[in-house]
């Protein structure tokens, strides 16, 4: 018999031991894993616990870590400090007294656990935790020793015990949040500098001192096996962070992370899950970090608002992101107030103001006049080179000077923000965080600002050559440039806004002569197109008002001014001749309509989602725009999804163009049948409340996934959606209405809310109706909601 090769053999065992480990855990001294797309992770015994690589960012980009390998989603609760990702064919060895050695393709060290003890084997543990044995059968080495942003139960903090945030989502280099156990036994959150690495003052502390004893303070954060947080006193006393009962009874995983946001929360998810779940909140802290002193929940000159309790940050006009990848990080000014001589004692000549409402930057004023009025502030500011921002509120006035920090909108306070910017350059921007996106595609305003510097530049380099070729230049650029789609018309009778403005031809060429329809309405024909490298929808509008072209300036004035993430973004427009066009963002996932009637019906989740983010839309057209916008059309068909299928509002903004009898309706009134309130039908005063009736009807569309009314073949209504609701909730029948939704009735209490909401919305009565901001603060849980009355049958007079 031939003699097996002793080193054949060795392999040959090595090999049924790294096999053997995917279902006990174990894996020995020389495993090794490769950065593949497929390649397969450590698993611990039960199968749901992986170690490995795990796609982030972009198919060559890899994240050692640890994740939930049951879950859909893969959730990471694990990385190496930093998150430094490799690329293809890196990977990750366990060597005998070093432990993990991660190294890329050019066998280079990226990182490694370092440890030099003796190794027995490694072990993928069913907790989460990845542990090195030593001989000695101890762990000499644990994951969960070294937490990332994540901590587990059986997981414990000591006193000194830090994690850190993930820059982001998809970025798992190290954020700007840190939460801490100091030594004095108190949790707090802070964030930390990013150059020094020093930490900030605290923006949550969680105090464990005891009155009784100034020795007895916390010394561990305990995350049990149950699923309870909590922070061990020296005596054995705790206190408290997930309440009692605040758990859900059942088999679950659980997880507490510091989110890149900065919001310390409790998670969990069910381990046996019916359908696609997502992870549910147990508790989370701070209550409302934008307010939270020293949160700096968004960067420099950025503005937090709460969404879904979550931040939302979004530089303000005139400002964009410093770092297009990190939304909640600095806005950069598009100008700087100077002192320049030639701008000295000239500032109403020179300046202007945008006016925001609601937003306060309460931490960078440097004057504070008090008593003022709202001119004096205005006046005082323009005519101070230092002053960048002016809040005025309660007969104060408080001039600021950049960087402006720890901005935040406040709804419940009336307070109005004029932020300074140079006529000449214009209010640039809309100050969403899209890092100007439409400038890029060669459709924004800066192209307009390009425009002025080139000219500038070839006139001072072409003086020289005399006015013959001064007048070349002029015409090269001036006017040659129009024949290119993408190019904003310098025109005196542009609109006054920063948006370009388009000639008709440039339209025809950038919609291949309006050729790819995405959809009619009654405003106009929508079309898709190409300006730059960016795609657009075209709206072709019908035929306007009287006096079109004052009416259209107007209007188009008025939705420039508008920037809300809920609402369909105008990039630039057409007013030639009789040609009146409106660009908008492109919403490649269509409209709601398609979305909440299709055969396939969404999740509860989502659609609940999406009825809040309109909530949120109309409400910022009713209340915080600077001139209030009746939209008076709300329904699926004007709410588009975009890439997330986030909801957004089409066609605010344009009621007042449209022709009476172009309402496409069968009542001569504005609006689409089925979403019409009762009192287009009278003669009184429309207000917003028509659009809060439209909104009650398709809210109650999103909740059934049913249409607000169902025709036969002779035109009559079948069924009223209206009418269906009150006798569902009048009878306690609810699982008719959202035809056995499952996931729906799971969350009965949400279910049971929001329908209360749209009964509450489409009463006859619009005194009766609530706001807008109103409905948000029901449909959020903020408020109780009271039964509502039948909404009685229209008495419908002309």
């Amino acid at each position: 018999m031939a003699l097996v090769p002793i080193h054949l053999i060795s392999l040959a065992i090595l090999l049924q031991f790294v096999a053997a480990q995917q279902s006990n855990g174990s894996v020995p001294i020389g495993a090794s894993l490769a950065a593949t797309p497929n390649a397969k992770p450590w698993l611990s015994s039960s199968g749901e616990f992986a170690f490995g690589f795990q796609q982030v960012q972009g198919k060559d980009s890899f994240l050692l870590s640890v994740w939930y390998d049951k879950i859909p989603n893969k959730t990471i609760i694990w990385y190496p400090k930093g998150g430094p990702t490799v690329s293809t064919g890196s990977k990750v060895d366990l060597v005998d007294r070093r432990g993990l050695v991660l190294s890329d393709p050019q066998g280079n060290e990226v990182w490694s656990s370092e440890n030099f003890s003796d190794f027995a084997y490694g072990y993928m543990n069913d907790t989460g935790n990845f542990a090195i044995v030593g001989s000695n059968s101890r762990n000499v080495w644990e994951s969960f020793s070294y937490p990332a942003d994540t901590i587990l139960p059986t997981q414990v903090i000591n006193l000194g015990g830090v994690i850190n945030s993930r820059a982001c989502e998809t970025n798992f280099t190290g954020g700007k949040f840190q939460l801490r156990l100091l030594k004095e036994g108190n949790l707090v959150l802070n964030t930390i500098d990013m150059f020094s690495g020093s930490a900030g003052n605290a923006y949550y502390n969680r105090d464990t001192s005891d009155e009784s004893s100034s020795t007895n303070s916390g010394f561990q954060l305990v995350f049990d096996t149950v699923g309870y947080m909590y922070i061990l006193r020296r005596n054995g006393e705790r206190v408290n962070l997930t309440t009692e009962g605040s758990l859900p009874s059942g088999d679950y995983y659980h997880r507490a992370t510091l989110d890149s946001d900065g919001v310390f929360t409790q998670y969990y998810y069910p381990k046996n899950p019916t359908e696609d779940m997502s992870w549910k909140v147990v508790w989370f802290v701070p209550d409302d970090i934008c307010k939270a002193i020293d949160s700096k929940a968004c960067g420099l000159n950025n503005v937090c608002s709460l969404d879904d309790n979550r931040p939302y940050c979004e530089c303000p006009p005139g400002f964009s992101l410093l770092d297009p990848n990190t939304p909640n990080g600095d806005c950069k000014p598009d100008f700087t107030p100077s002192c320049d001589e030639g701008e000295l004692n000239h500032g109403g000549d020179v300046f202007d103001f945008i006016e925001l409402n609601n937003i306060d930057w309460p931490m960078s004023d440097y004057v504070h006049m008090n008593p003022s009025n709202e001119q004096a502030c205005r006046t005082s500011c323009l005519n101070d080179c230092f002053c960048a921002v002016a809040i005025y509120r309660d007969d104060q006035c408080w001039k600021k000077q950049l960087p402006l920090s720890n901005g935040h909108k406040d709804p419940s306070k009336n307070v109005k923000a004029f932020l300074k910017f140079r006529k000449i350059d214009g209010p640039s921007g809309t100050g969403g965080n899209n890092s100007r996106e439409e400038d890029k595609s060669g459709t924004g305003e800066d192209i307009s600002r390009r425009g002025f510097i080139f000219m500038g530049s070839a006139l001072i380099g072409t003086s020289v050559i005399g006015i013959f070729a001064l007048v070349g230049v002029i015409y090269m650029c001036f006017f040659q440039s129009q024949k290119k789609a993408g190019t904003p018309l310098l025109s005196s009778t542009t609109v006054e806004t920063n948006l370009p403005r388009f000639s008709y031809q440039e339209l025809v060429i950038a919609t291949n002569g309006f050729k790819d329809e995405l959809g009619r309405g009654a405003f106009g024909t929508v079309y898709k197109g190409v300006i730059g490298t960016k795609v657009v929808a075209v709206k072709k509008l019908e035929t306007v008002v009287q006096d079109g072209q004052k009416e259209f300036k107007t209007e188009v004035n008025t939705i420039a001014r508008t920037h809300h993430k809920n609402l369909v973004r105008l990039l630039g427009y057409c007013d030639d001749g009789d040609k009146r066009l409106l660009i908008y963002e492109y919403m490649s996932n269509g409209t709601l309509a398609f979305y909440l009637f299709e055969d396939k019906r969404p999740s509860w989740k989502h659609r609940s989602s999406i009825a809040v983010g309109v909530a949120k839309g109309l409400t910022y057209l009713h209340e915080d725009c600077s001139n209030q916008i009746i939209h008076c059309d709300i329904k699926p068909q004007n709410i588009l999804l975009d890439d997330y299928y986030n909801a957004k509002i089409a066609d605010f903004g344009l009621a007042k163009l449209l022709m009476i009898n172009q309402s496409k309706t069968n009542t001569g009134i504005r609006g689409t049948k089925g979403y019409v309130a009762p009192e287009w039908f009278r003669n009184t005063t429309v207000t917003t409340k028509v659009d809060v009736y439209s909104f009650g009807v398709l809210l109650l569309e999103i909740i059934s996934c049913r249409k607000s009314v169902v025709f036969d073949d002779d035109a009559e209504d079948v069924a009223v959606l209206t009418d269906m609701a009150w006798d569902c909730y009048q009878y306690d029948t609810l699982d008719a209405f959202v035809q056995n939704d499952s996931e729906a009735l799971d969350d009965l209490d949400k279910l049971t809310t929001f329908i209360m909401v749209g009964l509450w919305c489409v009463q006859e009565n619009p005194l009766v109706r609530p706001t807008m901001k109103k409905v948000i603060q029901m449909l959020e849980g903020g408020i109780e909601v009271t039964d509502p009355p039948c909404p009685c049958p229209f008495s419908v007079t002309s």
